[in-house]
């Protein structure tokens, strides 16, 4: 297991990871969304472009990750190797290498990854509506405030 940089090479894999992943973070919610892919979602894919990230590789790329300043911007895990390890190892070392205060943000309807995110002292700190692939969508900003 080794956590590293992301390099170009690896952004096909993490695009994979990405469409397997991003619609489960919206599970909970009432409507049905479709999913917008990450090369022809420019917000998200310049987001992500633009941060820090850093993959999880063990016999290949398992998740992966991204930072932006103080501010945790992705944490996906194939869908294969979910409950393993491989998402809390990437968050560790997301948090280990971002400045405090830290901040994400989670649909307010992912309970999983929220209860996760407390564990390691994230509180939710505000409310506001975002959307994903034109549908609106409740999110919470979480805060994390010392190590």
């Amino acid at each position: 297991m080794m956590i590293r940089k992301f390099q170009e090479s690896d952004f096909e894999k993490v695009n994979e990871i990405y469409s397997l992943s991003k619609l489960d973070e919206l599970r909970f919610e009432r409507e049905v969304f479709q999913l917008l892919p990450l090369k022809e979602d420019e917000k998200r894919l310049r987001d992500l472009m633009e941060s820090e990230i850093f993959v999880y590789e063990d016999d290949g790329i398992l998740g992966y990750g991204a930072i932006y300043q103080n501010e945790i911007r992705s944490l996906f895990v194939h869908p294969l190797y979910r409950g393993q390890g491989v998402g809390s190892a990437l968050f560790g070392h997301l948090i280990a290498e971002v400045r405090t205060p830290t901040k994400l943000y989670v649909a307010k309807s992912n309970f999983p990854a929220k209860s996760m995110y407390h564990k390691y002292g994230f509180t939710v700190t505000g409310e506001f509506e975002a959307s994903y692939n034109g549908k609106s969508v409740l999110a919470n900003e979480m805060v994390r405030i010392s190590e």
